[in-house]
């Protein structure tokens, strides 16, 4: 196994996540990318990569399961060796609409995924990377959102509730791993052009968001790509628990 930092992209294989991963390689680190459903959009992420002179394997695991966590991280455990870096960003909106007219089972789903899901692959990176379970340090950075603060009445205010849960969770793990060479840190875009917005039934919303955004444009996935690398690398080396706005001022 090569000397190269491991990077593991939860969601890794479109928008945000894909973003990540290519930056990520052309940056030197080997590339975990996990996906749901689509092998066929990892399995391309995965060859473009590895054009870029750096190690890349997509795998399989719904990370609101705790069986496929468990396998997810033992399989890069034997691919890869330990891991030194995690992309916290597996996330879903639900469908749009207000909360008294929404499916329960809808919202269970969300927070078995956004809250559930990322405390316990959290719980399995952190086990890898502490120094207090014979890892090597490493960076942690968790996908929150703008709509945290925002609520998100009328579109999915349990997408919203769920994404406050990250910031108090990026606060309180970092403060709880960081003399174990663990820094966590936080990512929480605006209005950003990728798939979200149509998986939740309302591919036109991005658009119509611009006149309340202040940039006037809705946000790159590549710009949010360069914030979490920036966190990621060792420039950031004495940011830990922060959370940084990719949201055009909004």
């Amino acid at each position: 196994m090569a000397d190269r930092p491991v990077l593991l992209v939860t969601g890794g294989s479109r928008g945000i996540g894909a973003a990540t991963c290519r930056m990520a390689a052309a940056a030197g680190y080997d590339i975990a990318v996990n996906y749901v459903r689509d092998a066929a959009a990892a399995e391309a992420l995965v060859a473009e990569v590895r054009q870029m002179g750096v190690d890349a394997e997509a795998f399989q695991a719904d990370v609101s399961k705790d069986a496929d966590i468990t396998a997810l991280f033992e399989k890069i455990d034997a691919r890869f060796g330990r891991l030194t870096h995690f992309v916290c960003n597996a996330g879903m909106t639900g469908r749009v609409g207000r909360l008294d007219d929404a499916d329960p089972a809808m919202l269970r789903q969300v927070v078995d995924l956004n809250v559930t899901g990322a405390m316990l692959t959290l719980q399995a990176a952190v086990k890898r990377m502490s120094t207090r379970h014979g890892g090597k340090g490493g960076s942690i950075v968790i996908l929150s959102s703008v709509a945290a603060r925002l609520g998100s009445g009328n579109d999915f205010v349990w997408y919203a509730a769920s994404k406050g849960a990250m910031d108090s969770l990026t606060v309180g793990l970092a403060r709880e791993v960081a003399a174990e060479g663990i820094r966590v840190n936080a990512v929480s875009p605006g209005m950003i052009d990728t798939e979200i917005h149509a998986s939740a039934g309302d591919p036109e919303r991005a658009g119509r968001a611009v006149k309340v955004i202040p940039a006037q444009r809705v946000g790159a996935a590549e710009e949010v790509a360069a914030a979490i690398l920036y966190l990621l690398s060792d420039s950031a080396s004495y940011v830990m628990g922060g959370n940084l706005d990719v949201s055009g001022g909004r």
